[in-house]
C-alpha cells in the first residue's frame, strides 16, 4: 500500500465519520496522519547510503578552539580526533 493509497483511505474515513464532540479526537488523529503522509509525499525520501557531495578545506594558519559543555560528555575524546601538535593539547 503506497502513500497515495493511504491518503485516499484516510480521506474516505474522514468523509464517512460523523462530526460531533465524541469523534473530535478520532478526526484529529486522522488529520495528523494525513498531514504526515502529505509531507512525506512532498519531500524526497532520504536513503542511508546517499550522502551529499563533500568539499575540502585547505589547511593554513593557526586557530584556537574552545569546547564548552557538561562534564563527562566526550569533549576531550572529540578533541583527540583533530590533527594537532603534541604539547599544545591541554587535557585537564
Amino acid at each position: 500500500m503506497g502513500i497515495l493509497d493511504k491518503i485516499a483511505e484516510i480521506e474516505r474515513e474522514i468523509a464517512r465519520t460523523q462530526k460531533n464532540k465524541a469523534t473530535e479526537y478520532h478526526l484529529g488523529l486522522l488529520k495528523a496522519k494525513l498531514a504526515k503522509y502529505r509531507a512525506q509525499l512532498l519531500e524526497p525520501s532520504k536513503s542511508a547510503g546517499a550522502k551529499g557531495e563533500g568539499f575540502d578545506v585547505m589547511k593554513s594558519g593557526d586557530a584556537r578552539v574552545a569546547l564548552i559543555g557538561f562534564p563527562s560528555v566526550g569533549k576531550v575524546r572529540s578533541n583527540d580526533g583533530l590533527d594537532i601538535q603534541r604539547g599544545q593539547h591541554p587535557t585537564a
